[in-house]
């Protein structure tokens, strides 16, 4: 699986972050890194002159994750090792792109880090969220009672606009399912 793992990363993962709209030179943070399973596409996908940060509590992680990178020859990853707390410590307005794929069922409150990746994402930024774990996939955690509709309209009312959805394989752990994105625009 490890072997289908890295394919994914170094094929489709690059393909779906075109497809959302991550370009090259931009600047994405992947809130709850782990091991880097978005990190990775994302850091080919901007290229040299962009930058991705990684952000998780898990230093394992992502101790494997800068393996991982020095591996690929991937320079343009920047770890940052969060003890839990949600602040998010970049310059506002410093970021084009935010990940959070399924990790929002993990948080305890989801509000403030919907104000936090306001504040650091520039005008007109993409908030790119994989609720993983929501009423309708897998339920557990904090979102099982939740449809995805009801996420949109949360996401909303924090000062993002929805713009798309994208479903396809997605990495899950250290596995694949079948998911949806949903893309949002800071107003």
């Amino acid at each position: 699986m490890k072997d289908e793992i890295e394919k994914w990363e170094k094929e489709n993962g690059i393909k779906l972050f075109k497809k959302i709209g991550i370009k090259s030179g931009q600047t994405v943070l992947d809130f709850g890194a782990r091991v880097g399973h978005y990190s990775i596409p994302a850091a080919n996908v901007v290229g040299v002159k962009g930058l991705v940060y990684a952000l998780d509590k898990d230093k394992r992680a992502l101790e494997q994750l800068q393996r991982k990178a020095k591996r690929q020859r991937l320079e343009n990853i920047k770890s940052i090792e969060t003890d839990g707390n949600l602040e998010i410590d970049l310059e506002p307005g410093s970021v084009d792109v935010v990940l959070a794929y399924d990790v929002l069922h993990l948080l305890d409150n989801r509000k403030v880090v919907y104000k936090q990746v306001y504040q650091i994402l520039r005008r007109g930024g993409l908030f790119s969220v994989y609720p993983k774990h929501n009423k309708l996939d897998s339920p557990g955690w904090g979102l099982e009672n939740m449809t995805p509709e009801d996420i949109k309209t949360e996401i909303e009312s924090h000062g993002f606009n929805f713009e798309k959805e994208y479903c396809g394989i997605l990495s899950h752990d250290d596995t694949f399912n079948e998911g949806c994105i949903l893309n949002f625009r800071k107003k």
